[in-house]
C-alpha cells in the first residue's frame, strides 16, 4: 500500500511538473522575464503547498518546515523586490509551448525578441518655471495680437462705410464741401491690440482759405488748454453768408455743437442702415446711448465700432486737427485738438530708429488695462503719454527688455498718480488726470502698485 501511494504521488509530481513547466514556457513569452519570475515563484509556492497537504509527516516534518519557512521568506523577498513590468498584449497563438533554439556561441550578446529591454523609470516632470518675460510675451500672442485676417476685414468694412456715407453726404448736403472720408486709428498704425473693434472715420470740412482763423482754447472764455476756437475772418470783406459754413456759426465762431447735432440726426433718422448693412454682409446701426456719433458693426466674424469725427484741418500754418467733440460748459463749441496723428508717428519714428518695441509696449499695457475693474479707467491716451515719456529715453527697447519696460511704466505711473499730474507729451499745458476724481486715482494707484509688487496678476 506504501509503495502504491509513493508510485501515486511521483505521477503526481511528474503531472504537476509538466503543468508548471507549460505555464512557465507560455509565461516567458507572455510576461517577459521578469513576469515569469513572479509566476514560478506562485507556481512553486501553490506546489510545496499541496506537497505538504498529501504526502505522509515523518520525523523530519519540524526541520522541513523551519527550511519551507526561510524558503518562504526569501520568495516574498524575491516577489517585493522583482520590478512590475506593464503588460503586453499576447500574440495571436500561445497554447502551445514554443521551443527557442539556444544561441550560438559566436553571436554576440544583445537582446532578443524574448527578452525584452528593461523599461525606463516613469520620472516626474519638473515644476514649469516661467520668468515675467516669457509670461508677458505669452499674455501678448494671446490676448493682445490680433489675427491678420481681422484686421483685414475691419479694414475692409470701414473702407465700404467711408464710401457708402460719403455718397450719402454730397447727396443730402450737396452745399456743404465735405472732404473725402478717411478711415484711421489704432488699427491702421499697428496701436490696436486684443480685438479689431475700433476704426476712426474723419469727415474733414473744406474751409475757405482766408476765411478762417484759430483762437487758442485759453484765450476763450473757456479757459480750456485743449481746445480751439475757429472764427470767422475778413466779414468786411467777405460778409456772413459768403461761407457755406456760416450757417453753422454762433457769435462769429463756427460751431462744433451745431454740426454735431446736424450729423447725428441725419445719421439716426435718413440714411438707409439696413440697406447699407445687407450689401456690404454685415448689419449696422447708429449708436443712440453715446453722445459721440458711433456705429455699431456686426459681422459675423467680428463687431466693429466706427466713430465718425467731423474735422477741422488745415486751417493754419501747423495743419492742426481739430474735432467736433462733444465737450460740455462754456467749451461746447469749441473744437478739440486731436494729437493721436503726431503720437502715433512719433512711437513709429522711434521704433524705427533703434528696432524698438515701444508700440508693443503700449499695445500690452491696453491689454491689461481693459477690463480691469480699476485700471480700465486709463484710456490709450494716457497710456501713450507714459511710453512716449519713456521712448525718449536712452535705454534698451530690445525684445528682451520688453518686461523691464513693462514695470517701468507701471513704475512711471504710479508716480504719476502720487503727484495726480499726467502732462501731455505734445501739450504740457494739459494734465490728462484732471478728469479722474481722487477716489478714482485712489483705486488705479493701489491696483498699479499691487501689480508692481505681483506683476504676474496683471496678465
Amino acid at each position: 500500500m506504501a509503495e502504491f501511494s509513493q508510485k501515486r504521488g511521483r505521477q503526481r509530481d511528474e503531472v504537476l511538473g509538466s503543468t508548471v513547466d507549460f505555464l512557465l514556457a507560455n509565461a516567458r513569452l507572455v510576461l517577459g522575464v521578469g513576469g515569469a519570475a513572479v509566476l514560478g515563484i506562485a507556481t512553486l509556492a501553490v506546489k510545496r503547498l499541496i506537497d505538504r497537504a498529501t504526502s505522509p509527516r515523518d520525523e523530519d516534518d519540524a526541520k522541513g518546515d523551519t527550511t519551507c519557512l526561510e524558503e518562504s521568506w526569501k520568495e516574498l523577498t524575491l516577489l517585493k523586490t522583482t520590478p512590475r513590468l506593464q503588460p503586453r498584449t499576447p500574440p495571436a497563438a500561445l497554447s502551445q509551448p514554443a521551443s527557442l533554439p539556444a544561441p550560438l556561441p559566436s553571436a554576440p550578446e544583445g537582446p532578443s525578441d524574448t527578452e525584452p529591454q528593461p523599461l525606463p523609470q516613469p520620472s516626474s516632470p519638473a515644476p514649469l518655471c516661467l520668468t515675467f518675460q516669457e509670461k508677458l510675451l505669452a499674455f501678448e500672442r494671446d490676448h493682445v495680437t490680433i489675427p491678420e485676417a481681422h484686421v483685414a476685414l475691419a479694414k475692409q468694412l470701414a473702407g465700404d462705410i467711408a464710401l457708402e456715407l460719403q455718397a450719402y453726404l454730397r447727396n443730402r448736403f450737396p452745399e456743404l464741401p465735405f472732404g473725402a472720408l478717411v478711415p484711421g486709428g489704432p488699427l491702421y498704425d499697428g496701436l490696436q491690440g486684443g480685438a479689431a473693434s475700433r476704426v476712426r472715420l474723419l469727415v474733414p470740412l473744406v474751409l475757405e482759405v482766408g476765411l478762417w482763423g484759430l483762437v487758442p482754447g485759453v484765450d476763450t472764455v473757456a479757459r480750456d488748454p485743449r481746445c480751439w476756437a475757429v472764427r470767422r475772418t475778413q466779414l468786411e470783406f467777405r460778409p456772413r453768408g459768403s461761407s457755406p459754413w456760416d450757417r453753422f456759426l454762433v457769435g462769429g465762431y463756427l460751431s462744433s455743437r451745431v454740426l454735431l447735432e446736424l450729423l447725428r440726426k441725419a445719421l439716426a433718422s435718413s440714411v438707409n442702415w439696413p440697406a447699407i448693412g445687407g450689401l456690404l454682409g454685415c448689419l449696422i446701426r447708429p449708436s443712440v446711448a453715446s453722445e459721440e456719433l458711433l456705429l455699431d458693426v456686426q459681422h459675423e466674424r467680428l463687431e466693429l465700432t466706427v466713430a465718425v469725427l467731423l474735422a477741422v484741418t488745415g486751417a493754419d500754418a501747423e495743419d492742426r486737427l481739430l474735432l467736433a467733440w462733444p465737450l460740455e460748459g462754456l467749451a461746447g463749441n469749441l473744437w478739440l485738438q486731436d494729437l493721436y496723428p503726431a503720437e502715433a508717428a512719433r512711437l513709429r519714428a522711434l521704433d524705427e530708429r533703434d528696432a524698438g518695441t515701444r508700440r508693443r509696449l503700449l499695445r500690452l499695457l491696453c491689454g491689461v488695462c481693459r477690463g480691469h475693474p480699476a485700471l480700465g479707467r486709463l484710456d490709450r491716451c494716457h497710456l501713450t503719454q507714459v511710453v512716449l515719456r519713456l521712448g525718449e529715453e536712452e535705454v534698451d527697447w530690445a525684445e528682451a527688455a520688453l518686461g523691464e519696460r513693462f514695470l517701468q511704466a507701471l513704475e512711471s505711473l504710479i508716480d504719476s498718480l502720487e503727484r495726480a499730474s499726467l502732462p501731455c507729451h505734445f501739450n504740457p499745458g494739459v494734465n490728462l488726470l484732471s478728469g479722474l476724481r481722487e477716489e478714482e486715482i485712489d483705486d488705479i494707484g493701489f491696483a498699479l502698485y499691487s501689480g508692481l509688487q505681483a506683476p504676474e496678476c496683471l496678465l
